[in-house]
Parts: structure tokens; C-alpha cells; sequence
């Protein structure tokens, strides 16, 4: 197994040294690269910050500069750019707990084609959340699960270990943070192997949030609209 993790950068700077920091001393022998994806609004401080590592760690950290605009798009061209067997989505900010990956790694051997971390089970949990978007995530995990027929508990927190397959083998579309429940949903649709190890979020304490609260409503056209179409329309041609 050689796996690349995903880090994309805007405002993070010492939690996305930690970041690294944890997941070079937990993980090292299983990671081939640490992709920093950047882009126009990141921030000096934290592209210092990506650069110092760089340098530290030429092997294996590396800066790339996204294309594609939002969060979605640093994700999808950072899955053209992995060359593991195995990528990892999580983020620079320690709102995805780094010490989980050596987690997400270990069940990924075990075969499963996606290991996804989830809040909602024992040990998971949310600190810094608010009651009402608790409220919110938790109604539309059961909207999801009715849906799609799925006993996963958690679809919408993007922190998960693929086979690389599976991120490059199927159309994606979305470009800002509703990306993260589309690339859950639809290996689901085409059958992949999935589960869930529990893991706990907590608030950002360094920059601020750029998912805006009215992308929450877009989740609902994503659910459906991959729900209706045939499995044949969410692979790329030239692997169908």
C-alpha cells in the first residue's frame, strides 16, 4: 500500500503543520506523498507555512496549485494528480483528526474499497457544533440512509481513504463542499465496498469556515440526482 493524502490550504498554518506533522510520525512507511493544494486566495502565512514543510520533507510533501475553483475542485484535481494505490480526503485544518488516518489505513488492508470516518457513532462526536446544524445533519443522515439503502451513518463528513480506482474512474461534478457528500454517494451507487470507524470533529481555532450555510441545500439536489441515474452515466466513458 502507498497512499496520498490531500490537504487542501487557504488560511491553516499551525494546524496544518501538526497535520503533517502526525501524519509523517504515524504513518510515514504507508504514505508515497502529501499533496498541499493551494490556490489564489491562500493565504502568505500559510503558503510559507506548505513551503517550509516542503523542504523538510522533499521526499514526500508537495505544493500544487488547484485549477479547478472551491474546495470540490482542489479535490478532483488533486485525484488526477495522486499516483497512490490509495488517496486520502481530509482537511489542513484539524477539523479531521490526523491520528484517525493510521485508522483509515489499517481497515483500508483489510480490502474495503472506501473506509470512512464518521461522527455518529461511539467515540465519533461533534465538538463546536452548533445545535441546530447537529439537528440538520442529523436529519438529512436519515434522508440519505432511507435513499440509498445504506447503513452508513455518516455521509457528509469528507474525511475518507479510497482506492484509487474509485476516485479516478468516476464522473465528478461538483466544484464547492456538497463534493464531499457526491464522492460517497456515488460508489455506492456503482457497489463499492464500504465502512465506517468512528472519529471526532472539532471547529477549526485558526482562520474561518468558507462552507457558506446555503450550500447545505444544494446536499439535497446532489442525493437525488445521483439516486436517478444510471450507473453507466457516473463512470467515465473510457472506463465503462
Amino acid at each position: 500500500m502507498n497512499v496520498s493524502i490531500i490537504l487542501p490550504l487557504i488560511d491553516e498554518t499551525a494546524s496544518l503543520r501538526k497535520t503533517v506533522d502526525i501524519l509523517l510520525a504515524e504513518n510515514r512507511r504507508d504514505i508515497c506523498e502529501i499533496l498541499i493544494v493551494a490556490c489564489k486566495r491562500t493565504v502568505p502565512a500559510a503558503l510559507a507555512v506548505a513551503e517550509e514543510l516542503t523542504r523538510e520533507h522533499a521526499d514526500v510533501v508537495h505544493i500544487r496549485f488547484q485549477e479547478r475553483p472551491f474546495l470540490g475542485g482542489a479535490m478532483r484535481d488533486a485525484f488526477e494528480w495522486a499516483r497512490g494505490s490509495h488517496v486520502v480526503m481530509m482537511a489542513s485544518d484539524l477539523e479531521t483528526d490526523p491520528e484517525t488516518v493510521k485508522e483509515l489505513i489499517a481497515r483500508a488492508r483489510e480490502g474495503f474499497d472506501i473506509v470512512t470516518a464518521t461522527r455518529w457513532q461511539r467515540r465519533g462526536g461533534f465538538q463546536g457544533y452548533s445545535p441546530f446544524k447537529y439537528s440538520m445533519n442529523w436529519l438529512f443522515q436519515r434522508f440519505c440512509r432511507a435513499l440509498y439503502g445504506t447503513g452508513l451513518s455518516d455521509l457528509t463528513y469528507g474525511f475518507r481513504i479510497f482506492k484509487a480506482k474509485w476516485v479516478k474512474e468516476i464522473v465528478w461534478e461538483e466544484l464547492r463542499h456538497p463534493f464531499l457528500l457526491e464522492t460517497i454517494l456515488k460508489p455506492i451507487r456503482l457497489g463499492a465496498k464500504v465502512v465506517e470507524i468512528p472519529s471526532s470533529w472539532r471547529a477549526r481555532t485558526e482562520g474561518e469556515s468558507h462552507n457558506s450555510f446555503w450550500q447545505n441545500f444544494v446536499y439535497f439536489r446532489i442525493a437525488l440526482r445521483t439516486r436517478l441515474r444510471s450507473k453507466e452515466e457516473l463512470l467515465l466513458r473510457e472506463r465503462q
